[in-house]
């Protein structure tokens, strides 16, 4: 195993690309999702995948820290040349995700129907969301595995290999969403039985990659080495941090669709495809986040503050390329591309309406992405979770006075602040929580 070479603006683009193609296949499978569903006959069908895509969106989301947790761990060990620490790694979260994979499985009618009643809709809607929950519920442990194997591919700047993986879980959803749907009529159940034989997929795929990676450490290692006390306390006190932070994260986007859910179904679905313009961005965008994030943990793994320093300028430039080109296209093809995922006039001429939001909301948001990376991959995660608590009280707040006055818009205005206010956040809080810790002024 051989050290990270210097992140120069080559470099990092030739990380990124790999991982934003890999990371827009995440939407694309909501994207598909969306369209089949959008052209069944009414509007609850749409709605109601919106409902269950984000119900389970949030669900599986509060876990994320087992793919941000692994790569930030995982970097640092890379950077270190620890190829032993890395694997011990890779099985603790490996073992902890497939426990919370069958606790969901366990509690899925409770988890589903509270779920559901929290995030508000029609009785319609409602009934269409249960029917996709019951299918997509069976991707739990998968999915949760799947967050594992990204985290270990990520932070060993595996990124090739991250995106065939990530190809394989969109190819296989593809296939079985329209044999579900339109071979088997299944419905909404059948988009989400679909997810669930995707990621399925992507878990036997990863465990096949961690095998022929280090089949023979695997077969040395012992059980106790996995539960050793001294890393596993640094593996709950990081993810106890991100656990909070993405709680208030999601529980921030859950808020979202319930204040756009009470004012009705159709503009439920116009936000949910809006949301959808977000996630292609977000994750693309990410790219840059994440692989600030493999760098900026090599570079901690190395106690070398002035590379710490030169990965983030290096990704910033970048993203700010990225988010710019975002706002350009969903400014001037936002209309046409909204008509992509719905053929339902009452739906589209809604997301016409506030279109402006989604196209802004790349180039306000970026900077929270990229620091989020750098955080995550140093992992500093005590200020993550703390500049994510304030941001998250405010924008209940300022979506509790705004609302009310502008509608919609106020919504996404209140949203737009939020994700504002958290790069500024952790702009000001990276060189005491990070830089003074490598030996810096």
């Amino acid at each position: 195993m051989t050290t990270p070479s210097s992140p120069t603006y080559r470099h990092v683009l030739y990380l990124a690309i790999p991982i934003i193609l890999a990371n827009l296949t995440q939407p694309l499978m909501s994207a598909v999702d969306i369209a089949v569903a959008g052209r069944l006959e009414g509007a609850e069908h749409l709605a109601g995948v919106a409902l269950g895509s984000l119900l389970f969106n949030l669900l599986f989301w509060v876990f994320g820290f087992l793919r941000m947790g692994t790569t930030g761990v995982v970097a640092q060990y890379f950077g270190a040349q620890e190829t032993q620490s890395i694997l011990l790694s890779v099985g603790r979260g490996a073992v902890l995700a497939l426990a919370i994979g069958l606790l969901i499985l366990l509690l899925q009618r409770p988890l589903i129907g509270v779920g559901l009643t929290l995030l508000g809709a029609s009785s319609e809607a409602a009934e269409q969301a249960w029917q996709y929950a019951q299918g997509r519920v069976w991707s739990a442990p998968f999915t949760l595995i799947n967050y594992v194997i990204l985290g270990w591919l990520l932070g060993c700047q595996r990124v090739r290999v991250a995106l065939a993986v990530q190809i394989l879980i969109n190819l296989v959803n593809v296939i079985a969403v329209f044999a579900f749907v339109y071979g088997l009529d299944w419905g909404v159940n059948g988009i989400g039985r679909a997810t669930a034989v995707a990621d399925f997929a992507g878990a036997a795929a990863g465990a096949f990659l961690l095998w022929k990676s280090y089949g023979s450490k695997i077969m040395a290692t012992r059980w106790s080495e996995l539960t050793d006390s001294s890393p596993m306390r640094r593996l709950i006190q990081v993810n106890s941090h991100i656990f909070v932070r993405t709680a208030c994260l999601l529980a921030s986007m859950a808020w979202f669709t319930h204040l756009g859910a009470i004012q009705g179904d159709a503009l439920l679905a116009a936000n949910a495809i809006l949301l959808n313009f977000l996630s292609f961005a977000s994750y693309g965008l990410d790219g840059f986040a994440h692989a600030a994030e493999t760098l900026s943990g090599a570079a901690v793994g190395q106690r070398n503050a002035s590379r710490l320093a030169r990965v983030v300028r290096v990704c910033l430039v970048w993203g700010l390329v990225g988010s710019l080109l975002y706002m350009v296209v969903y400014t001037a093809g936002g209309t046409t591309l909204v008509r992509v995922l719905t053929d339902q006039s009452d739906i589209a001429e809604l997301a016409d309406r506030f279109v402006i939001w989604a196209a802004l909301a790349p180039l306000v948001s970026m900077p929270a992405y990229l620091y989020d990376g750098v955080f995550m991959g140093a992992t500093r995660t005590r200020p993550l979770m703390l500049i994510m608590l304030a941001c998250s009280a405010l924008f209940l707040l300022l979506s509790l006075t705004l609302v009310p006055i502008m509608g919609n818009h106020g919504l996404w205005l209140s949203f737009l602040i939020f994700n504002g206010l958290r790069g500024i956040g952790l702009r000001l809080a990276l060189k005491p929580a990070i830089f003074r810790s490598l030996g810096t002024r």
